[in-house]
């Protein structure tokens, strides 16, 4: 089923104790849409320059994502530069050009608005909630937020997370939006200001799925080596929403059997998962991983 995908297209000068990049294509709605057209059909609204590459207008394409919500404006794309660790848990920005992406405000065609499936990357709160109101037909809504937003938009993310049936933040995030330092009580918190399902995101650690009468927990996936974790996250919540929009589960649902998720998960940790230091593969060993953990049907796309 079809899946809309809203948040940042942009250009990344990231470092890591593997190597230097100046240029790459990043941004959270760009993994998202390509983490998950692994799994389903996906339509991105986001907004680029005049300087948006060919080449990467034809890698989206090339997944099959439909860009005709794929605004280009006068001027540059979002572009962010930043160093990593040595251990790649931390990271410094060094540079952030919001350029276009500024002056922002998602406009959803037409054909987008029926659509049963929509996930909100990483933008304001109330730009968030003024796309959940173009949707006359959503099943499934959700996204992800930070520290940021959190802190200094509170009142307007508290009103936007009373529409969302999920969110996706890590561990830092939910105890700040929580008020709670133990992680069971911050999402019991968290769970009562609208969104009844609730994934909080540990690393190298895994992540913890919280519904109101249960969680489940599902470990890292331990690798030798990682090149680059830029985009990580996003690249996890495409393949969350990917794989629930290819099984039809939406906000009605109650036939997730959590022990099956549980047996398939132990039994597929095993497999060999391996990344490599080129810019496509960060998206397909998101893609990779959820399909793992959620337990849909695996095949393994070319290096």
């Amino acid at each position: 089923m079809s899946l809309i995908v809203v948040g940042s297209v942009a250009y990344d000068g990231v470092e890591t104790p593997h190597g230097k990049v100046d240029r790459m294509l990043g941004g959270a709605a760009t993994y998202i849409a390509l983490s998950a057209s692994y799994f389903t059909p996906v339509k991105m609204v986001a907004v680029v320059g005049d300087d948006f590459a060919q080449e990467d207008h034809q890698l989206l394409a090339g997944r099959g994502i439909d860009l005709e919500g794929l605004e280009r404006a006068t001027g540059k794309t979002f572009f962010w530069a930043g160093v990593y660790s040595a251990d790649m848990n931390d990271r410094t920005t060094l540079r952030t050009d919001l350029n276009v992406f500024a002056d922002f405000q998602p406009k959803l065609p037409e054909s987008y608005r029926s659509a049963p499936y929509l996930v909100l990357g990483n933008i304001q709160p109330a730009l968030q909630n003024t796309v959940r109101a173009q949707m006359n037909g959503v099943r499934f809504a959700g996204g992800d937020t930070m520290n940021y937003w959190i802190q200094g938009f509170r009142d307007e993310l508290l009103e936007t997370l009373r529409h969302w049936d999920f969110l996706l933040i890590n561990d830092s995030e939910a105890r700040l939006l929580s008020d709670a330092h133990n992680l069971r009580r911050a999402a019991a918190k968290i769970l009562e200001m609208g969104p009844h399902t609730l994934v909080i995101k540990r690393g190298e650690y895994g992540a913890i799925l919280f519904r109101k009468d249960c969680h489940f927990m599902v470990p890292g996936y331990l690798l030798e080596d990682v090149f680059d974790p830029t985009g990580a996250g996003d690249s996890f919540a495409g393949g969350f929403i990917g794989y629930l929009a290819s099984a039809g589960i939406d906000a009605g649902s109650e036939g997730i059997d959590f022990q099956e998720l549980r047996r398939v998960a132990h039994q597929r940790q095993s497999r060999f998962c391996r990344i490599a230091p080129r810019r496509d593969l960060r998206f397909r060993h998101g893609q990779f991983l959820l399909r793992e953990v959620w337990g849909g049907p695996v095949s393994h796309p070319d290096p």
